[in-house]
């Protein structure tokens, strides 16, 4: 089993609702695996196709890579400004199979067209395919015109999935990305039922990449109010082209001691990727992939308006329900919760989706990408005393 260094937003004594299961990850659901590639090099004024790149692909196997069986499904955009390929087919049959890639905007057709060719050459069967592949945008910080994502870290993604503990922060997909002005990125959480509400497990994993410092709240505290002292910033502005001084200009000027002077120039992203074993239905799913938005208004996100913030749920419960292979009218038997026993499904969903977000905040380092750009670290000394000054410090 793989170990993940680095710190967890439970181990700064950040308070959750609700109880994670072992992992506290997507893992935690029975089947899942996770895999990624890190892509970082480089430093310096970028040049296309050169770098500096800061980027790479995370993969998620709902049912494991050698488990090829659908999953019923369903997808919610909160704010359409992004691309997930494939919603289109998984809303028109309640259901999908394959992996779920993330990686950077530009590189989305690479990641989609290089799923069809590993799904290939590992013996699935099928006519055509419709890959799932979502983006977050790095284009700020890497080098996201230069071609840097390529079909072999895909296949690399793919075959190197495993479950148990995940990685977080800085890799994967969310190498790139920024959350709340801070270093971002990959983030998973988990939270399983009571046997009284059914002893299910609900698994969270986000590429999270949007938010204005002053909007992060943490806890329900408005801590980026007053975390506004380490903004985003140019360190050697000598290699910063003149065009992107004038784009990025407010990242150079001294913030607002609230923080309402360090608006970045782009809103940003986030995917959330929902998995549990509980047996729903594909419009049970729906209803289950619009409670991430709760969780990111917990923090203080408002899906501005350029950020494309998508969500996934599914089930890898009633695995012979939707066989793509089927043809005959023979019905297929399969479970569902009724409707009204799906509250703590809700609910769990939301607080496995906040903490996963915190969770990319804590275990993500500085970074400085291109033109010397760096985002600063979530600094968890400070955050740690808001919160005991508020007693809201778990110990």
């Amino acid at each position: 089993m793989k170990t993940i260094k680095g710190p967890r937003a439970r181990d700064l004594g950040i308070p959750f609702s609700g109880t994670p299961g072992r992992w506290n990850a997507i893992t935690d659901v029975e089947g899942v695996e996770v895999g990624y590639v890190t892509l970082s090099s480089g430093e310096g004024r970028l040049i296309v196709g050169e770098g500096p790149v800061r980027t790479g692909v995370t993969a998620i196997l709902p049912r494991g890579r050698n488990d090829r069986r659908p999953c019923f499904a369903a997808s919610f955009t909160l704010n359409g400004p992004g691309e997930v390929t494939g919603l289109t087919w998984l809303e028109e049959r309640g259901a999908f199979d394959g992996p779920i890639l993330l990686t950077n905007t530009h590189a989305v057709g690479t990641v989609r067209d290089a799923s069809v060719q590993w799904m290939r050459g590992r013996g699935w069967e099928f006519e055509w395919a419709m890959p799932i592949a979502g983006e977050t945008y790095d284009g700020n910080f890497s080098d996201i015109n230069g071609g840097h994502v390529r079909a072999e870290h895909v296949f690399e993604a793919l075959d190197g999935a495993a479950g148990g503990p995940v990685a977080e922060g800085n890799v994967g997909g969310g190498t790139g990305m920024t959350t709340y002005e801070y270093k971002g990125g990959t983030g998973t959480a988990s939270r399983r039922l009571s046997e009284e509400d059914g002893g299910y497990t609900i698994g969270v994993l986000v590429q999270s990449n949007y938010g204005r410092r002053r909007q992060l709240r943490i806890a329900g505290l408005k801590v980026g109010e007053i975390l506004s002292e380490d903004m985003p910033r140019y360190l050697d502005e000598d290699l910063v082209p003149e065009e992107v001084k004038a784009k990025h200009l407010q990242w150079r000027r001294r913030p607002h001691p609230k923080g309402e002077g360090s608006e970045t120039p782009a809103d940003g992203s986030i995917i959330v990727v929902v998995s549990t074993d509980a047996p729903l239905l594909p419009h049970q799913l729906k209803r289950l992939a619009k409670r991430p938005s709760l969780a990111i208004g917990r923090l203080g996100g408002i899906a501005m308006t350029g950020s494309g913030d998508i969500f996934i749920a599914l089930s890898t419960a009633n695995a012979e329900g939707c066989d793509p292979q089927r043809s005959d009218a023979a019905p297929s038997d399969v479970k569902a919760l009724p409707n009204l026993a799906l509250s703590p499904l809700f609910e769990a969903a939301i607080d496995a989706t906040e903490e996963a977000i915190v969770n990319a905040l804590v275990a993500a380092e500085a970074s400085t990408g291109a033109h010397s750009l760096h985002f600063p670290r979530l600094p968890h000394d400070r955050v740690r005393e808001i919160l005991a000054r508020h007693n809201l410090l778990e110990t």
